[in-house]
Order: C-alpha cells, then sequence, then structure tokens
C-alpha cells in the first residue's frame, strides 16, 4: 500500500509518559489494597478508558475506589507530567524527515494530550490535528477513534496506517481496517503481534519497513 496518512497514539507512541501514568496508578490503587506489577500494567491498561481501568481496580479489591480517585489522580499525573515528560526515542527526527499527513488519535482528554505534548516539545507539530476519544464519546478497542481521525485528515481507512503500543489501540485499528504498527517494548511484543500488529522497536526501524 502508498502510506497517505500516518495515525500515532499519544502515550508510549509520541511521549514517554506509560510509566509515569502507570506508577501513579498503581501507587494509589496500593492505597486501598491493589497489587500488580508494573509489566501487567502496562498490558492490562494501556491505551484504555480510564474508567475501565478505575473498574478493574475496583472488581480486584472487592469494593469501589473513593469518589474522588479520578480527580485525584488526574492531579497526581498532571502535575508529575509537567516535568517529566519526554520525547519518545527518535520521534522528532522521524516527523521531521515525513512529507506525508499526520496526526494524533488517544483516548485522553484534549487537555493531557496537549499538555503531554507540550511538555515534550512536540506540540507545534499536531496542532489542528489531535483527535481525542472524548470528542465522539468512542474508547478503545472500538474503532471509532481512528475511523474520526482519518476522516478529519481526509483520507480513506486504505491509505492510513495506525501507529499504536497498546493491545487495546491494536484492537481498535484493525477494526477499523488500518494497517497497524505496534511499538514494542518488552512488555507488549506477544500482546500486540497476536492481535495482528508488524512490530517494530524503533522510529529506525518503522521508516525502513513503511
Amino acid at each position: 500500500m502508498e502510506v497517505k496518512c500516518i495515525i500515532f497514539d499519544c502515550d508510549g507512541v509520541l511521549v514517554d509518559t506509560e510509566k509515569i501514568g502507570n506508577g501513579i496508578l498503581l501507587l494509589m490503587g496500593a492505597e486501598h489494597g491493589f497489587e500488580m506489577k508494573l509489566e501487567d500494567a502496562y498490558r492490562e491498561f494501556n491505551g484504555r478508558n480510564l474508567k475501565e481501568c478505575f473498574l478493574h481496580i475496583e472488581n480486584a479489591i472487592g469494593k469501589k475506589l473513593p469518589d474522588n480517585f479520578e480527580s485525584e489522580y488526574r492531579k497526581r499525573s498532571f502535575e508529575a507530567f509537567k516535568t517529566q515528560v519526554k520525547p519518545m526515542e527518535g520521534i522528532v527526527e522521524f516527523l521531521n524527515k515525513l512529507e506525508i499527513p499526520y496526526c494524533v488519535a488517544s483516548s485522553g482528554p484534549v487537555d493531557k494530550i496537549r499538555l503531554n505534548l507540550e511538555v515534550a516539545g512536540l506540540l507545534d507539530k499536531f496542532e489542528n490535528k489531535i483527535f481525542s476519544s472524548y470528542q465522539i464519546n468512542s474508547w478503545k478497542p472500538d474503532p471509532g477513534i481512528f475511523l474520526h481521525a482519518a476522516k478529519e485528515m481526509g483520507f480513506d481507512v486504505k491509505d492510513c496506517i495506525v501507529i499504536e503500543d497498546s493491545k487495546a489501540g491494536v484492537i481498535s485499528g484493525i477494526k477499523g481496517g488500518f494497517k497497524v504498527y505496534g511499538f514494542a517494548n518488552g512488555y507488549n511484543n506477544e500482546d500486540l503481534e497476536k492481535e495482528g500488529a508488524i512490530l517494530f522497536d524503533s522510529y529506525e526501524e518503522l521508516w525502513d519497513l513503511i
């Protein structure tokens, strides 16, 4: 296929946030009796709606989380993101070489996407090309956000590829009919490949693949 548009996920694909976000979620969960290893959190939580992650914790501990759990998580994670977020290695060079349109499509709220891109120094590259599940009330693994992004960018599904790092994201892309490339991080390799993604572990490798 001739690639005419690239749709990037955000966390773990454009910006290095997954360890920060999952670390805070596990720390807060532990305050209520929840235990999970970081590598398992990558598999269970990456790419999913926060409410699904909270429900997973509640089912594991057998009780409801406090009403302010989400607001407290967002507060703590936003503070951490403001100082700790970095661009994924090689992404700046990759974007600078691209001569085709690209965008970001994420399950996170727009303000979170913008914050992470800004701190990582990537916001100027994605202005007016940011699409959030919260805008259309459709979350991965439903394909809605990727279909929405392709439509808004003015391309057919067959002309776009999706770049993902989560199982939910790969399922979303495949369901939508996209060719999906999975950013392998050592924790997710088997899950991404099983769901139909073409694996790569660096942006130099992805450049050669596409």
